[in-house]
């Protein structure tokens, strides 16, 4: 007859978890009464099991009081020889390395990281192996504690050359590539494409996003891991954070493609297809099971915000984008989408807050930096937006995207549209065919009553990138000059490119009243229109399926914003 602990080890050994929680209750609760149920060894095993189990169940805080029962017993065990002897000769039972491990888990799960590092850190230098200090690493990356990050990255990858994540976690807190490859030198060594591979996160994680995208193209183009799905990623996101956003899309949607199920840069692929206004395609990305455990993830919180918020429904879109938050309050995609929606339902000095976060997590994103602009602005503290837009152009570098962001705050005030003007030619000095640079300095030169200018700017770019905004303007100039025939070939143009822009439809008929009527010329246009964004000159709505939709309704009862 099979004693009850060998019945027990094997519901563990078969993984029949959730009835070993039942059997190792009702066991270890009958051996406190009865000294011959269960030896010593084997209470201390039970424990463990039982603890293992709960885990598995999702029971964390009472999987860690049990782990720590354990924890306790084997330590009164040390202290009888007899019984300390027993526990060297049983080599398959879990040593108190494990345990303390098992505890940080739980706690992790409780998202209690301070007392998960204190659990690792009570194990004594010398015994911690790679698996201890990999999760230590990243506990410390998590709380801002770069240098004992650095420290634990690099005793993971001496034991271990291969270990990527830590290779990209000591990139990523500033290490350089170098000496990062030195590390790994042993395991690399004769592999092209796996050095390429770590250059490539070095220019990554170095905000040298043009070197970034020329190894990973050159990785995926010439080298073995053409087809690979993190190599389209990674592409995609220093596309996505250099701010060539039409590229990040179509690299982004390639890696979708390539794997439905994939995590890693879904937030960012949502944010590309939300400013893209394609609405139908975003509602596609989202995991028809969302609310399932395997997607509770910040990038799915974070992906589902954007399509509520494309579905004109910023307060719920908040809600889940704050549970993102939760689960990463570093994750600089949803800060910053949070950010947006508090915006968009006029929190403005909340939306400011996100923002302010988010600068701190990530000041290399241009985003954040816009978003806490755009909310000095919406509050009226010009002098603010100007210091922050000045700061920006610092931290950003003297990109044409900062430039940008820079005078349009200069131009808000008439004293300084001067400067605002010399930094858009420096923008376009950088990059030509930089449209937002364009679209202001034109209404520069027609605010100057420089209608020459202004038309020969455009026509340059219009030849460079035709496109709607572009036609139209050039059809509003040119009504004012009186060369109707050219302004209604420009509008023509626009109407075959948006047939539902209405600032065409309007200077077409508007030409139409004038060439009845007899008279010539146009009045001065509306200036506001070379301020309006692309999301204020598009129609938004679109059909959504309102049952994938109906999913938040019924996992989430509750649609307050939670700040």
């Amino acid at each position: 007859m099979t004693s009850i602990f060998e019945q027990i080890k094997l519901l563990y050994d078969q993984q029949l978890y959730s009835n070993l929680v039942v059997v190792a209750d009702l066991v270890l609760s009958a051996s406190n009464h009865s000294n011959d149920l269960l030896s010593p060894l084997a209470k201390f095993q039970t424990l463990v099991y039982y603890g293992e189990s709960l885990f598995h169940n999702d029971r964390y805080r009472k999987a860690e009081n049990i782990f720590r029962e354990a924890l306790q017993l084997r330590k009164s065990f040390m202290k009888n020889k007899e019984t300390a002897k027993l526990l060297e000769q049983q080599k398959d039972l879990f040593s108190d390395i494990e345990i303390k491990y098992q505890i940080h888990l739980c706690h992790v799960n409780l998202r209690q990281n301070d007392q998960a590092i204190n659990t690792l850190q009570s194990i004594p230098g010398k015994q911690r192996n790679p698996k201890i200090n990999m999760a230590l690493a990243k506990l410390y990356q998590q709380g801002g504690m770069e240098r004992s990050a650095i420290t634990a990255y690099k005793e993971v990858l001496r034991e271990c050359p291969l270990a990527l994540e830590a290779a990209e976690g000591l990139l990523s807190v500033g290490v350089k590539g170098v000496e990062v490859n030195s590390l790994m030198i042993e395991a690399v060594s004769g592999l092209d494409w796996l050095i390429k591979w770590i250059k490539g996160h070095a220019h990554l994680h170095g905000r040298e996003y043009q070197l970034a995208i020329a190894t990973f193209q050159d990785l995926r183009l010439r080298s073995p891991l053409r087809d690979n799905h993190s190599i389209l990623v990674s592409l995609g996101e220093a596309y996505h954070h250099s701010g060539e956003g039409a590229h990040a899309l179509s690299t982004l949607q390639n890696a979708f493609l390539s794997d439905p199920t994939m995590i890693r840069g879904l937030d960012a692929l949502a944010s590309q297809l939300y400013q893209n206004k394609k609405f139908s395609e975003l509602e596609k990305i989202v995991p028809p099971l969302w609310y399932q455990q395997e997607h509770n993830k910040p990038e799915i919180f974070t992906t589902l915000g954007y399509l509520l918020y494309a579905n004109n429904n910023p307060n719920r879109a908040c809600y889940l984008v704050h549970k993102a938050c939760l689960l990463c309050p570093k994750n600089i995609e949803a800060l910053i989408l949070k950010g947006a929606l508090l915006y968009e339902i006029k929190k403005f000095q909340d939306a400011a807050i996100h923002f302010k976060e988010a600068i701190q997590v990530a000041p290399y994103r241009h985003e954040p930096h816009k978003g806490l602009i755009d909310c000095y602005i919406a509050m009226h503290r010009i002098r603010e937006a100007v210091t922050i837009a000045s700061n920006a152009c610092k931290q950003l570098g003297q990109t044409p995207r900062a430039l940008v962001l820079y005078a349009t705050v200069l131009m808000k005030d008439p004293v300084t549209v001067c400067k605002a003007k010399n930094l858009l030619e420096k923008a376009l000095a950088q990059n030509e065919t930089c449209l937002p640079a364009v679209y202001l300095l034109a209404e520069i030169y027609e605010q100057e009553m420089n209608l020459e200018a202004a038309i020969s700017l455009l026509e340059r770019q219009v030849s460079l990138t035709p496109n709607c905004r572009l036609h139209q303007m050039l059809g509003d100039l040119l009504s004012r000059m009186h060369e109707d025939e050219k302004a209604f070939n420009h509008y023509q143009s626009a109407l075959n490119l948006d047939p539902n822009n209405r600032r065409a439809l309007e200077g077409m008929n508007r030409l139409d009243q004038l060439s009845t009527s007899g008279m010539g010329g146009a009045g001065k246009l509306d200036s506001s229109y070379y301020n309006m964004s692309d999301a204020e000159q598009a129609d938004t709505s679109y059909d959504v399926n309102h049952d994938h939709l109906a999913e938040f309704s019924d996992h989430e009862a509750s649609s307050e914003v939670s700040l």
